[in-house]
């Protein structure tokens, strides 16, 4: 059951809850295509029936001294956006001061049909999302999509500036250095800063982080 699974993990002092494997899309450079853990927890969910009393029944068995805690496993985790929901609450509610940041590809109003970021203010600290490219074109080379949109990247962009509309610190963020991909990061730059997000460049590790 979902007891057997890492839905929670630790990395660098941080709290990471693993909540689907499931993605809307299969990125080139994603770690989960070379290995099948991150730090020795093994992140391919046997079950993905869960429930948000199983991740907090996980929360619960760690130390509250970490200083951050951020949905991000080896999924998108807004495809459990009720149980992500939840789950945030019952942080908000007993690991107070700590950080919420949430990881994602920027894809849910799509999936959804709807704006669901007024749906995270107050429960959400950071949302990373990951711009990936500069240009629709290379954005569906390296992300690879698994729905059909003529337009991913501009959603990804919807989402990014809904976000900062929000008033929730987001943080757009590419890869560099995986392959011999030429990512223009001032061109990426630049989209971040007409948004109002930050801009971040993660370098490609091998150990996924």
């Amino acid at each position: 059951m979902a007891d057997e699974d890492n839905l929670v993990y630790l990395l660098d002092n941080k709290i990471y809850i693993n909540l689907t494997n499931q993605c809307t899309n299969k990125c080139t450079f994603c770690i989960r295509t070379l290995k099948d853990d991150v730090c020795g927890a093994n992140l391919w969910l046997k079950n993905e029936n869960i429930s948000a009393q199983d991740v907090i029944n996980k929360l619960k068995k760690l130390k509250k001294d970490e200083n951050e805690i951020i949905f991000c496993g080896y999924g998108e985790p807004t495809l459990k956006l009720e149980i992500l929901k939840e789950v945030a609450k019952f942080i908000k509610t007993h690991y107070q001061g700590v950080k919420i940041r949430l990881n994602t590809n920027g894809h849910a109003n799509f999936i959804y049909n709807r704006n669901i970021i007024p749906e995270l203010v107050g429960l959400i600290d950071e949302i990373s999302v990951s711009l990936n490219a500069p240009t629709e074109e290379l954005y569906k080379e390296l992300a690879q999509p698994t729905f059909v949109c003529d337009n991913v990247l501009e959603q990804v962009k919807d989402f990014l500036k809904k976000s900062v509309e929000a008033n929730i610190p987001t943080v757009a963020s590419v890869v560099s250095g995986y392959k011999d991909y030429d990512i223009d990061l001032k061109a990426c730059e630049k989209i971040a800063q007409d948004l109002g997000a930050t801009f971040k460049v993660r370098e490609w590790l091998n150990n996924g982080y």
